[in-house]
Parts: C-alpha cells; sequence; structure tokens
C-alpha cells in the first residue's frame, strides 16, 4: 500500500484527499451519496496505481554518442532509442537522462505511448568547457496512467561516457623541414640504403626505372636487380609534462595541459613515435601514443610530489628529441632536466610561470645546454612560440626563444624580462620578435 501511495502524483493525492474528506462528511450528516462519490475519488486513484503497477511494460533503451570523445568547448550528440519488446501498449511516458552538472541541464522528452514491438527516438546536445571523463545516464522513464493520477519511475542500467579533453591549439609545420623531420642519430631506420656497398638490392619488378638498376648485384645473383627505394627515418620524441601542484597556478595548470595535448596531437600528425612522461615516469601506452595522451590529460590533475626525478630517469632511457612543458623549477631541478640532452639532440622546452626570475633562472640553466625555451603566459602565445623554437634550430642548439607578454621596452622585445634574461645568456643568435 506505501508503494502504491507513493506512486500518485498531485493530481492522484488530491483526489484521495477529496475522497476521504467527502467520506467523512457523507458518515457525519450522513448522506448516502456524498458517501458514494468520496469512496469513488478515493477508489480511482488507487486501481489505476495498482494496474498502472501491475503492467509489466518491457523497454530496452539502445544509446549512441557521437562522438565519445571531443574537445572542450565542443558538442556532441546523444541519441537515445526506446523499444517496446512486450505487446501491450505503454502509457503516457516521461524520459528523463541523468546528465552530469559540468554537462547542462536533464533533458526531458515526453511520448503519448509506444505500441507493442514499436520504438521511439530522441537526439540531444551536450558538451563542456571542463575537460574530464563523465559518466551519462542512467535513462529513468515515469510510466503514467491516462488520467495523470499514477507515475511508476522505472530506470536502466546502461549508461554512456563522454571524455572531454583539452582544447587544441592548432600548430603549423616548423618552416626548417630538415630539422623538424629529425636527420640525426637520434631517429631509427628500418633499411640501409645508402652506397654501393650498403645497397639493399631486391628483384626487378615491371614498371620500375631503369636508373635504379644495381648492375654489382645484377652480375652476382643473375637476374636483374634494383635498388630499394629510399626508407625515411622514423622520428621519436619524449613529451614531457611537469603537473606538479607546486609549480603552477590553477589556470597556468590548464594552459600546460593544452599546451602538453597541442604539441602530443601535432607529433602524431606529423608521423613521430612518440611517448608521455610526467614527474611520476613515462605514461603506459594503451594504443595509439595520440589516444594514451588525450585520454590521460582529460583526467589528469595536479600531483603531491615535488620533485622531477622519476620523470628525468625515464627521459634518460628514450631517444629521440625532446619537448617539456614546464611550470616553477629550482635550480637543481632546471639543471637535472637539462642534463637529459645528449649530444646533438633536439630539446624544447615551454616553461609556463608568473614568476618571471624564476623563469628567467630556468631558461638560462637549459639554453647553456642546447636546449631552446620560450615562455608562454598564455594559449593564444602557444602558436607563436611554437614557431619561435623552431626558427632558432637553424642558428645552433644553444639558442633560447622567448615569447611572453610584451616588456616596457616597446613592441620590439614582446618576451618581456624573463624573455631578456634567458636570450642574454644564449648569445647574439637569439631570436627577436
Amino acid at each position: 500500500m506505501h508503494r502504491l501511495l507513493g506512486a500518485l502524483t498531485v493530481r492522484g493525492r488530491s483526489f484521495v484527499a477529496a475522497g476521504a474528506a467527502a467520506v467523512i462528511c457523507g458518515l457525519l450528516i450522513p448522506e448516502p451519496d456524498l458517501l458514494r462519490i468520496g469512496a469513488l475519488l478515493m477508489a480511482l486513484p488507487l486501481l489505476s496505481a495498482f494496474g498502472s503497477g501491475r503492467a509489466r511494460y518491457r523497454l530496452s533503451c539502445v544509446r549512441q554518442l557521437t562522438p565519445s570523445r571531443l574537445p572542450a568547448g565542443q558538442t556532441a550528440a546523444l541519441t537515445i532509442r526506446l523499444i517496446n519488446v512486450s505487446r501491450l501498449r505503454t502509457g503516457l511516458l516521461l524520459a528523463e537522462d541523468t546528465v552530469p552538472y559540468a554537462l547542462g541541464s536533464r533533458p526531458r522528452f515526453v511520448f503519448e505511448g509506444i505500441g507493442g514491438g514499436g520504438s521511439r527516438e530522441f537526439t540531444y546536445q551536450l558538451g563542456a568547457e571542463i575537460r574530464g571523463k563523465y559518466t551519462i545516464g542512467p535513462l529513468r522513464v515515469r510510466v503514467a496512467d491516462s488520467f495523470g493520477l499514477v507515475s511508476i519511475t522505472r530506470a536502466f542500467t546502461t549508461t554512456s561516457t563522454l571524455t572531454v579533453t583539452p582544447a587544441i591549439v592548432p600548430l603549423t609545420r616548423p618552416p626548417l623541414a630538415g630539422s623538424w623531420l629529425g636527420d640525426s642519430d637520434q631517429g631509427r631506420r628500418s633499411i640501409a640504403a645508402s652506397g654501393d656497398d650498403d645497397a639493399a638490392p631486391r628483384a626487378y619488378r615491371t614498371g620500375d626505372s631503369l636508373h635504379r638498376v644495381h648492375w654489382r648485384s645484377t652480375a652476382r645473383y643473375g637476374e636483374l636487380m634494383v635498388r630499394r627505394e629510399e626508407q625515411f627515418w622514423r622520428n621519436t620524441a619524449s613529451l614531457f609534462l611537469d603537473t606538479r601542484r607546486t609549480g603552477y597556478s590553477n589556470a597556468l595548470f590548464e594552459l600546460a595541459v593544452t599546451a602538453a595535448a597541442s604539441i602530443g596531437v601535432h607529433l602524431a600528425g606529423e608521423g613521430f613515435d612518440a611517448r608521455l612522461v610526467t614527474e611520476l615516469g613515462e605514461v603506459a601506452s594503451q594504443g595509439s601514443f595520440r589516444d594514451t595522451l588525450l585520454e590521460t590529460l582529460a583526467v589528469v590533475r595536479p600531483s603531491r610530489a615535488l620533485g622531477l626525478e622519476a620523470g628525468i630517469r625515464a627521459l634518460g632511457n628514450g631517444d629521440g628529441q625532446l619537448i617539456a612543458v614546464l611550470g616553477d623549477l629550482t635550480a637543481g631541478q632546471a639543471q637535472e632536466l637539462s642534463a637529459t640532452r645528449h649530444g646533438s639532440t633536439p630539446a624544447l622546452a615551454l616553461i609556463l610561470s608568473e614568476n618571471q626570475r624564476t623563469a628567467a633562472i630556468s631558461a638560462r640553466t637549459l639554453t647553456a645546454a642546447g636546449w631552446r625555451v620560450a615562455v608562454v603566459p598564455d594559449a593564444a602565445r602557444l602558436p607563436v612560440a611554437w614557431q619561435e623554437l623552431h626558427r632558432g634550430a637553424g642558428r645552433g642548439p644553444g639558442v633560447g626563444a622567448m615569447a611572453g607578454r610584451a616588456s616596457p621596452a616597446g613592441p620590439s622585445s614582446p618576451a618581456g624580462p624573463a624573455s631578456a634574461a634567458a636570450n642574454g645568456s644564449a648569445g647574439r643568435g637569439a631570436s627577436h620578435e
């Protein structure tokens, strides 16, 4: 009885209350007709509740989220299809999906009824400005009778997961293609094809150019042999993201995550065999680098770590160029990080700091070890800083390129005090723009 009364709507409870009052008045007057009316008013909602509770609607829910992963600020479409797998026609249905507060208000849809074997579907848009992984659902369906006296709520178990990744800032291909493509001893080549002694020939195929015929191998094997096509370098890179709580303010931490996501997506688009490293060590790869990067950065939070030791060890175990997104560093931490660059390996660093003095000291230490450094105060300066880092590639590995707020000196020195300090340590080859 308690469950049936709980299923009554406001209208249903009003009917019960009015019926009870009519019954009491009919007994006190006494008036048999008023008593009968009161009994009918009380019985109607209770009978509706009993009948709705006995009706075993068998509904199936199918959810489709497109896309299931998107950058912050964009929207996704969620389509929900309700299927009536029983032979009974449902009553009035009110569908309400459970949506986290960050994604907006809960959508509600009303259906007059679904016939046996029939279906209904609805689509709504959702999105978030804050990165994260959100669970959407389950769908709750309220079944109402024709008089609106009873409303029974049923919930499905299926849910959808939406991953909101950091916003991606487009980064263009750097102008110095030779340095960018990693034509150094840090690349990995699958087939050697330079010089006659190291030639890797194969049998001639129809359509091969005669200019590629390798006559020495032809004479050796007794059949026409040609040089293999040149195999390009497979470029490698290590992307280091400093996520220490002590290194950033809240706004700069989000900017660091955005910068790492933008650089990582750019590396993946350029065909790099990359990996993600934090101060806690290398992030285990789950599928492609792009997928691992975005899934990790969607939920990354500031860590309580104080040092960079585990991340520096992980960087030392890899090869290829180094790209670091950093917060405030101590002099010792900057020195330890600068030592991870070996030989002619390209090493780039973006420093996000509100402390210009600390940023200048870190930049000076890194540029002295051959790193190219830029200080980035906001997301709008990220593409400019990225171009400046690679624009200095042709002037030697120790060039420091800074991209910061304008200094009082005027528009010719946009880098600010930290830029001046780092460029001064880098020598006359520093890039100013």
